[in-house]
C-alpha cells in the first residue's frame, strides 16, 4: 500500500554558470492522507525547495515525487498549472498577495475559479481570524501578521488535496497562531487532505502526525 504523498530519493540542484548549489541531497519522506506534518531544519536545509516541488512551482532534478499514487514530479507545465490551481492550497513565505485590492478580494480571485466556498463562510474566517475590520483594506496597507491571515483564507477557499505552507504563522502571536492552526486544520480535515507546514510556533497547541528532519 503507497503512502499518499510519497518523496523518494529527491534531487534539487540549482546552478548559476559553472557553480552548483544542492538545495536537497536524496531527501525521502512519506505521508498519509490526513497527517499533519511539519518540516524542520536550519536555514538553507532546504525546507521551502520542498514545500515548493510538492505544490509544483519547482521541478526536481532526480527522484520522484508522488501524489496518491501519481508522480507529480513528470507533470508537464500545463498539468501542472491544473495541480496548483485545483489540487494544492500554497501559502508562500511572503504571501504573493496583490497589494492593490482588498482583502476580500484577494481571498476572492482564487474562489472565482473554484467557486468552492460561499461569502458568508469566508466573512465568518475574517471574523474569526481577527481582521473582519480589515475586509475592504488594501492589503499593502496592512501589517505583515494581517497579511499572513489573507493569504491562509486564499489557500482554503478552493477544495485541495493538501495545503503547503511555508512558515504560515511567523507573524503571528501564540494566541491568533493557534486560531489559524485550527482553521486550517479544520478546514483540511472536512476534506481529508493532508497538512505540510515549515517552521510552526513554539507554542503552538497542535499535535503534529509526522516530523520531516533535514
Amino acid at each position: 500500500m503507497c503512502a499518499y504523498v510519497e518523496f523518494k530519493d529527491v534531487k534539487k540542484v540549482y546552478k548559476t554558470g559553472e557553480v552548483e548549489i544542492h538545495a536537497l541531497r536524496d531527501v525521502n519522506f512519506e505521508i498519509e492522507k490526513g497527517e499533519f506534518c511539519v518540516i524542520v531544519g536550519a536555514s538553507g536545509a532546504g525546507k521551502t525547495t520542498i514545500l515548493n516541488i510538492l505544490g509544483g512551482m519547482d521541478t526536481l532534478t532526480s527522484g520522484s515525487v508522488k501524489l496518491a499514487g501519481e508522480e507529480i514530479s513528470r507533470l508537464n507545465k500545463r498539468q501542472l498549472t491544473a495541480y496548483r490551481r485545483y489540487d494544492v492550497g500554497f501559502v508562500f513565505q511572503f504571501y504573493n498577495l496583490v497589494q492593490n485590492l482588498t482583502a476580500l478580494e484577494n481571498v476572492q480571485i482564487k474562489n472565482r475559479i473554484t467557486q468552492h466556498t460561499d461569502q458568508q463562510t469566508i466573512l465568518s474566517w475574517f471574523e474569526r481570524l481577527g481582521i473582519a475590520d480589515k475586509v475592504d483594506s488594501k492589503v499593502g496597507l496592512m501589517s505583515f501578521g494581517q497579511q499572513q491571515r489573507v493569504a491562509m483564507m486564499r489557500a482554503l477557499v478552493q477544495p485541495f488535496d493538501f495545503i503547503v505552507a511555508d512558515e504560515p504563522i511567523s507573524h503571528l502571536d501564540d494566541h491568533n497562531s493557534d486560531i489559524m492552526a485550527q482553521l486550517m486544520l479544520e478546514e483540511a480535515g472536512k476534506q481529508g487532505a493532508a497538512v505540510v507546514v515549515t517552521s510552526i510556533g513554539k507554542h503552538m497547541k497542535i499535535d503534529y502526525d509526522r516530523v520531516v528532519l533535514l
